[in-house]
């Protein structure tokens, strides 16, 4: 399923070219929830049926979710996040935090860490676990401090590219 996109060599964007458009990231919302039969998914998207039949489609042959018949007559499926679905939760908690700040006046839902490790020092529970609403952050898995926009600097690793876009090549 990867293909050659023009412009810039990115992640991103190949990235949006599999699960970029809002009902593919909305049916991975669902089957996260839970919801994993294609009408219940239907009606919690909004998403009209033949386009979130299409984006099932491209999301189980991107390798993202994984189809499983559970009726014969009629026949019907129900779909499972496989390990590169389950993988996007990261980036529906991303965008999550980002519209509770930006694109909502109040947050539709809440998630809640469930914690059991003990670290916690305000923990709701005995013994330090946590189970406070989750306020996620980036850290720096080396160094243990918060990534912020300010804190990051871009490394092109593609050859050619640099940060401002293809290198020039010397004359």
């Amino acid at each position: 399923m990867r293909e050659e996109l023009p412009g810039r060599p990115c992640s991103v964007a190949a990235a949006l070219n599999l699960v970029g458009e809002k009902w593919s990231l909305l049916a991975v919302r669902e089957i996260t929830f839970g919801n994993k039969r294609f009408d219940v998914i239907a009606r919690n998207t909004g998403a009209p049926r033949d386009r979130l039949a299409a984006r099932l489609r491209a999301l189980e042959a991107a390798g993202v979710v994984a189809r499983r018949q559970y009726s014969e007559r009629p026949p019907r499926y129900e779909y499972e996040l496989t390990e590169a679905g389950r993988e996007l939760r990261l980036v529906l908690t991303a965008l999550r935090s980002w519209g509770d700040k930006w694109a909502v006046e109040t947050p539709p839902v809440a998630f809640i860490h469930l914690s059991e490790d003990g670290a916690c020092e305000g923990g709701a529970r005995e013994g330090g676990a946590c189970e406070h609403d989750l306020d996620p952050v980036f850290t720096c898995r080396h160094c243990g401090t918060e990534v912020t926009p300010e804190n990051v600097k871009v490394r092109s690793l593609a050859p050619g590219w640099n940060a401002q876009g293809p290198a020039e090549t010397p004359a």
